[in-house]
């Protein structure tokens, strides 16, 4: 098993731009909030992304009706999952789990602008 980290100089670039939108809005706010002050952050630091993109979901080679939509897919590799709660749960791991499943991407971040003093980061590999 290796200890390298995938993706290592982009997590940290994804990392950056969620800590300034957490310094600048606190916590307290709709996750939509952070969302729309994440995508402006992005554009600010260059960051290539997706916002909401709508994943298509297959069964046994058929495509069902049922989408996917991650919060936003980060240098066409990451998925990014926010929440604004006091805690996640096991299903949003699983949740961001399902995501990375569905478009076959290693790595998932999962954030919760929800929690004080500072921006919980989970980070979650296949």
């Amino acid at each position: 098993m290796s200890d390298k980290i995938i993706y290592k100089e982009e997590s940290y670039l994804i990392q950056g731009a969620l800590f300034e939108v957490y310094r600048e809005m606190g916590c307290g706010f709709l996750e939509a909030v952070y969302q729309e002050c994440l995508e402006k952050e992005f554009l600010f630091r260059s960051i290539p992304f997706i916002a909401q993109p709508e994943l298509q979901l297959t069964y046994k080679g058929e495509t069902l009706k049922q989408r996917y939509k991650p919060d936003f897919i980060c240098y066409d590799k990451i998925i990014v999952e926010l929440k604004a709660l006091k805690q996640t749960a096991p299903e949003h791991e699983a949740q961001l789990i399902n995501y990375l499943k569905a478009t076959n991407m290693k790595l998932g971040l999962l954030v919760n602008f929800g929690t004080y003093p500072k921006v919980s980061i989970t980070r979650l590999a296949l």
